[in-house]
């Protein structure tokens, strides 16, 4: 069966910083390219960043809510989602999945940005 812990999320101040991880298991994550996916409340998920399978290239839209860097570790079935500059509107709930969402989705971690 396939889990998806995701864990890091917290309470931070504008401008202030948080680090996601999301540990997988039950497949061969490094065959998968992965994602992040944030839902804002009372909204759908939508995609925060893109890696491929070997963490070679990745695509993380513009957004005006906080700069982002996703990263990998193969070799620790772990993703990574680095969150920088966070503005409120980064609050939601943060989920990993692979990029055509094959599995179920996890708990997800909570991120709330507020004075």
């Amino acid at each position: 069966q396939v889990y998806f812990v995701e864990s890091g999320g917290g309470l931070v101040q504008p401008g202030g910083s948080l680090r996601l991880s999301c540990v997988t298991s039950g497949f061969n994550f490094s065959w998968y390219d992965m994602t992040w996916y944030r839902r804002a409340p009372g909204k759908e998920r939508e995609l925060v960043a893109f890696i491929s399978n070997t963490g070679g290239s990745d695509y993380v839209p513009d957004s005006p809510w906080g700069r982002f860097t996703i990263s990998r570790d193969n070799a620790k079935n772990t993703l990574y989602l680095q969150m920088n500059s966070l503005m409120p509107e980064a609050t939601g709930d943060y989920y990993c999945n692979t990029r055509a969402q094959m599995f179920p989705w996890g708990q997800g971690t909570q991120v709330t940005v507020r004075s």
